[in-house]
């Protein structure tokens, strides 16, 4: 199948397996708390837990309602850009700053982890970023795109949402935005029951380029 291209105002990204691999963080994370929550199974929560706020998953698995217990997880080294992500933000981190910024990440993890986590992965943060403490509730509901996309001064039907889970997916599409799924954390069967509009390996599959007019042009190749 040929290469399709469509023109958003903005781009909203998640961040974890989507512009960074950040495992090596989250289980360094969950390790640090099983050791004052011995009773909770790290694997069964990294299996079914991505995509979901860390404030919402330490609430259910450890029971921690103390809002400074709940922000501690920090970003930890290791943390790496996924393959075709410096090159998209290069183009895009060029365009419209504040206050209508050309793109946004809109993050389930605490600003905390997500600002360290960026910072070692050598991702600039954009103008426009939310993260689980700036909405009530997080993905798969839509405030976390509606967020990204009124911190952009755009219309969330003209943006497009880049996610690698079927939470995140779900989000960009109850905001009513284009979605476009990555292969980058649950597997095709996975990822194919949200129905995102495109599904593809990873961000290398993608072309972003800022548009004379405003905006940004994007190609996506489904080969």
């Amino acid at each position: 199948m040929p290469a399709v291209t469509f023109h958003v105002d903005a781009a909203l990204f998640d961040m974890d397996g989507t512009l960074v691999n950040s495992t090596a963080g989250v289980v360094g994370a969950w390790e640090l708390f099983k050791e004052k929550y011995p009773d909770i199974n790290i694997e069964d929560i990294l299996s079914s837990a991505h995509g979901v706020r860390t404030v919402d998953n330490l609430r259910k698995y450890c029971g921690i309602e103390d809002p400074q217990e709940l922000t501690k997880p920090l970003g930890r080294p290791g943390i790496l850009k996924l393959p075709g992500v410096a090159r998209a933000i290069q183009e895009i981190n060029s365009g419209r700053r504040y206050p209508n910024p050309s793109w946004a990440i809109c993050t389930s993890a605490t600003r905390e982890y997500a600002l360290a986590a960026l910072a070692n992965a050598g991702i600039d943060v954009p103008d426009a970023f939310v993260a689980a403490e700036d909405v009530k509730v997080g993905k798969p509901a839509p405030d976390p795109y509606l967020l990204g996309a009124e911190k952009c001064g755009v219309k969330p039907e003209n943006c497009v949402v880049f996610e690698d889970a079927p939470a995140g997916i779900q989000s960009g599409k109850r905001a009513g935005c284009k979605t476009i799924g990555f292969l980058t954390t649950h597997d095709k069967t996975q990822m194919e029951t949200v129905n995102p509009d495109f599904l593809v390996p990873n961000m290398a599959s993608v072309s972003l380029k800022l548009s004379q007019g405003g905006g940004i042009d994007v190609t996506v190749d489904l080969d």
